[in-house]
Parts: structure tokens; sequence; C-alpha cells
């Protein structure tokens, strides 16, 4: 079977670091559309309204492969390519900088602070580590190699040129990578470390916390006790495997639950997780792999610290 052509470039270029929304008109065997203007008003109308879809459509607001603008009255025609920018709803600035700890050729390696998304999602679109990054450092193309949670601060590697980054993202897809992250979480000296800890962990769709179950690991992380201050220790964490919120949910099962978590042990308001003087005491400190395009090693380390853990 022959694949579907590639589509064409778009003609519309970023809106605050973000791509115009590309729309490709499906077959309609049964004739339901007779216009474009038929056709955008099915797909987007019980989202934004049909009248919304008009004055975007009467406001020149979706283009095709030209670049010039569509009008609703046009005939159908399955298989083109339109293309528009969604409204972004306004968004609460994050109030720290992302911090570039290195950039080449072909890859951005970037100190993502907490509270700040690695790649639109939600309502979280233009404050984003990708599109402020595309704005600052002119880079259009850029794309992350993977993603770093909302709330953990720390490495995110990011690639430059479209040809190369399915082979910076195969790398973190076959675990390549060797990451070495940071928490602060309490100090008891009854829990055993440096121990590696294996479990099953399981995320619903739409539930906030993962969950450990009997079964099969999918899991494991390397736990070490760096250091301790009272209460507190700082911990080292090397994950082998990437389940999400994997380290949280280890850490609150060995009783040390990371400092300033929402989720673990407890599902606190969605007002604590956003807590600007409470950040999750977790960071990515480490990244370390074999280029996949130069051969060469690389290894890069945060400039962040953890609040919770000043230096003495």
């Amino acid at each position: 079977m022959r694949g579907r052509r590639k589509p064409p470039v778009s003609p519309l270029p970023q809106r605050d670091g973000i791509d115009a929304v590309r729309v490709r008109l499906p077959e309609d065997p049964e004739g339901r559309w007779a216009s474009v203007g038929e056709h955008l008003a099915d797909r987007f109308g019980g989202a934004i309204g049909a009248d919304r879809v008009a004055g975007m459509l009467d406001a020149g607001r979706f283009v095709g492969a030209d670049g010039a603008a569509v009008r609703g009255s046009e005939p159908y025609a399955a298989g083109r390519y339109l293309w528009f920018h969604r409204d972004f709803a306004a968004e609460v600035p994050v109030p720290f900088p992302v911090g570039v700890v290195y950039r080449d050729e072909r890859i951005v390696v970037a100190d993502k602070p907490h509270f700040l998304a690695t790649t639109p999602r939600g309502r979280h679109i233009t404050e984003t580590a990708v599109a402020r990054l595309r704005r600052e450092l002119d880079l259009p193309a850029l794309q992350p190699a993977h993603r770093l949670d909302r709330l953990t601060a720390g490495l995110v590697l990011f690639v430059v040129r479209p040809q190369d980054r399915g082979a910076y993202q195969t790398l973190f897809r076959d675990r390549r990578v060797r990451k070495e992250y940071e928490a602060v979480a309490p100090y008891d000296p009854g829990v055993a470390l440096p121990r590696t800890v294996r479990s099953r962990i399981v995320k619903d769709r739409g539930v906030l916390a993962a969950r450990e179950e009997p079964g099969e690991a999918n899991s494991e992380s390397y736990v070490e006790l760096v250091e301790h201050r009272g209460a507190l220790g700082r911990y080292r964490l090397v994950p082998a495997t990437g389940r999400t919120h994997q380290l949280r949910v280890h850490m609150n099962a060995l009783g040390l639950p990371i400092v300033h978590d929402p989720l673990y042990p407890v599902v606190e308001p969605d007002e604590a997780a956003e807590d600007g003087d409470r950040p999750l005491q977790l960071l990515a400190r480490v990244l370390e792999f074999t280029d996949p395009v130069g051969g060469e090693p690389r290894r890069f380390a945060s400039a962040l610290r953890l609040s919770a853990w000043p230096e003495g």
C-alpha cells in the first residue's frame, strides 16, 4: 500500500513559538460537505461554535498551502490542507528563566525550571520550555528529544535540526541515556540505603497519582543517600526505566516522600501544586550518552540547586 504523501510545509510562521494547526480535509464519499465552511463548522463548531468558525473564515485566519486566505464558500476538496493559528488563553507566566547549559548546531541542553511544562499540553501552551526557547534562541524547528515532568526541574535535551530528531529520540526510547536525579526527602536511618527499588507502577488516565500493584516489575530505580542534615536527606536517584512519576512513587514507597510533593503520599488540592514557594524537591541533574550523530561522549550537569538544600 502506498503511503500518504508528506504534507506541505506550513505557510504560516510560528506564533509565540507555537506552530499553526494543520487540517487535512478528509474523504467525503457521502457528499456531506459542499463547501469548506460547512466542513469546518462541523469539525470545530462543537468546540468553539459555528459562528466563531465563520468569523475566523471571514477574518482570513484559515489559509491554504499557498498562504492565501480560504473562503468558506470554496468548494470542498478532499485531501486539501489548511492551516490556522489557535487563540491562546491567557497563561500565568512562570517567573523563572530557562537556562541554556549547552548549545551547538545539533542540540540545546536546557535547565528547565520548576512549574514549566516541557511541551504544550492542556492549559500550558506558550508558557512551555520549547515555546520559550524557540522564541528566545530564534530556533523555530527546535523540538524536545524527551519530556521532563512540569513540577520537576533540570536538564532537557532539545534537537535543533529536524533531520536529527529521530536519532536523539531513539536514544531515550532505547534507554541509552544515563539520567541522574537529585532529591530532598526525609532522612530515616532505619531505611537501608543504597538499594535498587523494583515494582510494578500503573498510571490510569484521568487519575493524578500513579500506584504500585502486585505483578511483574516494570520500573527500576537506584536510590542512594548522599548526605543528611537533621531530619532531611539529599538523595541521588538513577532510574533504569521511565514510568510516570517513577522516582516519586519509589521514594514514597520507601517512606521517604520527596519534599513538597503534591501527590505522594497524599493528593493535595490544586493550589499546592502551583505554590511557587514550595517547588517539588526533585532535580534532573545529569544526562550522559554517546552522541548518535557525532559519536562523541556527552555529559551535562544542571546548574540549578534545590531550595530545600542550600549550599553550605
